[in-house]
């Protein structure tokens, strides 16, 4: 029970933050925007796969669990387009 709503969790936010990456590609602007949000966001999962992959009952099942780490690596990757789109959004404001 604790992995599905561990999944439901990782879900919920992995709909969220393409959502948000699109926002922010439209807006062109960091305006209600906090890098230091994103970078502990982008920390936290980077630290929760590596928790996954230390955590030795996790590994010994991990043939049968590998599925909630894919959660965990595109949530990760969705948040550095989101910290990459910032500086890009952050560039576009400084040329104006």
């Amino acid at each position: 029970m604790a992995e599905l709503l561990e999944i439901l969790m990782i879900v919920s936010f992995g709909v969220s933050w393409p959502l948000n990456l699109r926002k922010l590609i439209k807006s062109k602007s960091t305006k209600g925007v906090s890098l230091a949000f994103y970078l502990l966001i982008f920390f936290g999962y980077g630290v929760g796969i590596t928790s996954k992959f230390l955590n030795e009952s996790y590994m010994a099942n991990f043939a049968t669990k590998w599925y909630v780490l894919i959660f965990y690596f595109f949530n990760f990757t969705v948040v550095g387009l989101n910290i990459i789109v910032y500086f890009r959004n952050r560039a576009l404001e400084k040329q104006k």
